[in-house]
């Protein structure tokens, strides 16, 4: 990765490893055991990732996905996230932590497992335009002979509540180099509802029942095919344990990916269609806590507001496993 400094995990016991660059604590590649290897698509080079392009497997903090037109409202508050930026070109999406260079705290392997605990110091009043708040950011990974789990912590270290919310932004293989054989099941009651710049519709009008949405939403498991989505699902339904597993499948050779995640209720899904690299080749499976422009939405400002001297952590991951 050129000048991007990485720390390379493996599980001595199953062979399973990971790479993470400091840089945004960006998880590189996951190469399970069990699934075959190869199993993140994430950047191939330092110009690839210095690009940004589709935001592979990006750490998204203090927001995740987009916020409508660069603005919004907060304690009273009226922030611009793209000040000076003409309309047309007030894009702005998943966070800063992505292109912030985080620092290694602690690395430890076990006989379980191997983890890494990254963190950024960085975001404070001034820092970054539209956003005058002070969060510390963590991320710990853990690897296992089965899987990988992501912990991202934000701390509001201000005097004053802060808005906030965090998700991941993976792309995963599973075998196969063609999604369109996959076979995916994500476990929700509800679809979000956007507008043609993504980002969700007013109030009560944004949710609709999946079963009375187009395109599928794979409420029961489902040949992915040649459907083009970019949309979230929320009222994700738990398994007995209180955790929500979305799963990606390839029925020819059994392999199978669950991403899993506890807390948040949105599962993102993108089919990759306008990557520059590779598109359909890897699926988007994207935990989140919070959905589209929650900066915007009276209905998520309990949930995203922060307050002073508090922290709240997002955990979810991925598990591998074969079925034949």
């Amino acid at each position: 990765m050129g000048s991007l400094e990485t720390l390379h995990l493996t599980d001595s016991g199953s062979g399973s490893s990971a790479v993470v660059a400091r840089r945004g604590a960006t998880l590189l590649s996951w190469d399970s055991a069990i699934a075959g290897g190869g199993n993140i698509d994430g950047y191939v080079d330092e110009d690839e990732f210095v690009s940004q392009d589709g935001v592979r497997s990006g750490v998204m903090a203090p927001f995740s996905n987009r916020i409508r037109n660069g603005t919004y409202r907060f304690d009273g508050e009226q922030h611009d996230l793209l000040p000076g930026v003409p309309e047309g070109e007030r894009r702005i999406y998943h966070g800063f932590l992505r292109e912030m260079d985080c620092d290694v705290v602690s690395a430890d392997a076990t006989d379980t497992d191997v983890r890494v605990h990254l963190a950024t110091r960085k975001i404070r009043p001034g820092t970054f335009a539209g956003y005058p708040f002070a969060v510390d950011l963590e991320v710990t990974y853990i690897l296992t002979g089965a899987g990988l789990t992501l912990k991202i912590t934000g701390r509001n270290v201000g005097d004053r509540a802060a808005p906030y919310g965090s998700g991941w932004h993976p792309y995963f293989r599973v075998g196969t180099h063609d999604i369109d054989r996959l076979e995916l099941h994500v476990p929700a009651q509800t679809a979000i509802r956007t507008d043609d710049e993504l980002i969700p519709l007013d109030g009560e009008r944004a949710f609709v029942p999946v079963a009375e949405q187009d395109p599928p939403t794979f409420g029961t498991p489902a040949v992915l095919g040649d459907a083009v989505i970019d949309a979230a699902y929320t009222d994700l339904v738990p398994d007995p344990d209180g955790v929500t597993r979305t799963r990606v499948r390839d029925p020819e050779t059994g392999l199978a990916l669950t991403i899993w995640q506890r807390g948040g209720n949105i599962m993102h899904l993108f089919t990759g269609d306008t990557v520059a690299r590779e598109p359909r080749t890897s699926i988007a499976l994207e935990p989140v806590e919070l959905m589209t422009d929650a900066f915007n939405r009276p209905d998520c400002q309990d949930a995203l507001t922060l307050l002073p001297g508090a922290q709240r952590d997002f955990v979810c991951g991925v598990d591998a496993s074969a079925d034949h």
